[in-house]
């Protein structure tokens, strides 16, 4: 699979939580991101978090879609996320929904990784398309 690395920006604004919980404290909050590099395109989401009351151990789930060009290529596709810190060791994983890539991006499939830097965010996607053989 190709891989392609870049910077992205992201704005994140609190939402109003769908119901609140004794257990542990729930959030939600949109998402609006600006991809440089070989992935430019903007996102928009919805992230849903839940902290426990175990320090360190929290969970995020989130989708958001993104639009833009795929090293020249036009189209959209829709990231899912699925986070979990388990008191203090993080796990994320990112992945293209299957059969989500629209236009020239049809048939996209991924995984991407995300990195904080110097309080610089990156990505690195690896990506392949459906009719393309590796």
């Amino acid at each position: 699979m190709p891989q392609v690395t870049g910077k992205f920006n992201v704005r994140i604004t609190r939402l109003e939580p769908a119901e609140p919980h004794e257990e542990a404290a729930l959030g939600r909050m949109g998402l609006d991101k600006h991809f440089e590099g070989p992935l430019t395109a903007t996102s928009q989401g919805q992230m849903l978090s839940a902290a426990t009351s175990t320090v360190g151990s929290a969970g995020y789930v989130a989708m958001e879609k993104v639009t833009g060009t795929l090293e020249g290529l036009s189209g959209s596709f829709i990231l899912l996320h699925t986070g979990v810190m388990n008191r203090g060791t993080p796990s994320l994983t990112v992945t293209v929904v299957p059969d989500s890539g629209s236009g020239e991006l049809t048939g996209l499939i991924g995984r991407m990784g995300i990195r904080i830097e110097n309080g610089q965010h990156f990505y690195d996607f690896s990506y392949t398309l459906a009719d393309q053989d590796q």
